[in-house]
């Protein structure tokens, strides 16, 4: 029994929007200063506006360029980085996160509430792994909803979780017992 996995959740650093957004726009500055580059003269776009001519050489274009290439190839290999892995094993729940991150394990055994709540108020969150933040211990990837867990000395944790009813649903099930 102590050995049988019951949760087992993944999160990618690359899924995560603000993460996605930001290398995004970051590729775009790149690729509209390449295009602005091969197209050096200034262009009158209406009577009032004038877009000016390009103020860096044609070799600085094909680096940015070549910058925008990379950028979006960071993004597409990020989508295979584990930041966050959640799973339940016996009566533990255990966090483990990047290669250079400490594993967090959280005995059941001790928690005296878990709910279900909304991760943050802002659309946009960055991931974080094991941040002590305003009385809470913070762990998000991706998504809106998390599991809040009080544990016996009042410490919270607060899990980011792309199934996060389910994963309240199991530990209420697991400190009924």
């Amino acid at each position: 029994m102590e050995d049988k996995i019951l949760f087992e959740e993944k999160q990618y650093i690359g899924y995560n929007k603000w993460a996605i957004i930001w290398r995004t726009v970051l590729a775009l500055f790149c690729f509209i200063l390449y295009y602005w580059s091969e197209n050096p003269k200034s262009v009158e776009v209406a009577n009032a506006i004038e877009i000016p001519a390009s103020p860096v050489g044609q070799d600085s274009g094909q680096l940015f360029f070549l910058m925008g290439i990379v950028l979006m190839v960071l993004s597409l290999a990020l989508i295979f980085v584990l930041h966050l892995h959640t799973k339940i094993i016996g009566e533990s729940l255990i966090l483990d996160g990047l290669w250079t991150s400490r594993k967090v394990k959280i005995d059941l055994k001790n928690i005296v509430e878990v709910k279900k709540v909304k991760y943050s108020k802002y659309l946009l969150n960055r991931p974080v792994y094991n941040l002590h933040f305003k009385n809470k211990i913070r762990f998000f990837t991706q998504g809106n909803d998390a599991v809040e867990i009080t544990d016996k000395d009042g410490l919270k944790y607060r899990v980011g979780s792309q199934r996060a009813e389910e994963l309240t649903q199991l530990i209420n099930q697991l400190i009924a017992k």
